[in-house]
C-alpha cells in the first residue's frame, strides 16, 4: 500500500511538472500577470497583451521579476505619458536582454495594429 501511494505521488508530481514546462501551465500565468502589471504601468490593454506573451516567451522569471522595480523616480508621473517614457523606465532594471526584448516587443506590438 504504501509503495502504491508513493508511485502515484511521484506520477502526480512528474504529471505537474510536464504540465507546467511543456504543457505551457506555468506560461499562461506569467504572461496574465506581465500583461497585468504593463496595464497597471500606463500601457494600452492591447499592447500590454502582445507585449507580455513576447516577454514571457523571451525573459526568464528573474529578468520578469526586474521588471516588478519600474516604479517612478522623484518627479516623475506615477504612469509614463509614452511607450518611450516606458522603455527609459526599463533601462533601470539594468539588464540589456530585458531592454532589448521589451524595445522590440514595444516596436513589433506598435506596428502590428495592436
Amino acid at each position: 500500500m504504501k509503495r502504491v501511494l508513493i508511485v502515484l505521488a511521484l506520477l502526480v508530481a512528474g504529471a505537474a511538472v510536464v504540465w507546467a514546462t511543456i504543457g505551457g501551465g506555468l506560461q499562461g500565468t506569467v504572461e496574465e500577470r506581465l500583461e497585468n502589471e504593463l496595464v497597471a504601468r500606463g500601457l494600452p490593454e492591447p499592447m500590454a497583451e502582445c507585449m507580455a506573451t513576447r516577454m514571457a516567451e523571451r525573459l526568464s522569471v528573474g529578468q520578469i521579476r526586474k521588471l516588478e522595480n519600474l516604479r517612478p523616480e522623484e518627479g516623475e508621473a506615477d504612469i509614463p505619458l509614452s511607450v518611450a517614457g516606458f522603455l527609459e523606465r526599463v533601462r533601470r532594471v539594468d539588464d540589456p536582454e530585458v531592454v532589448e526584448v521589451a524595445a522590440s516587443s514595444a516596436a513589433i506590438c506598435a506596428f502590428s495594429g495592436t
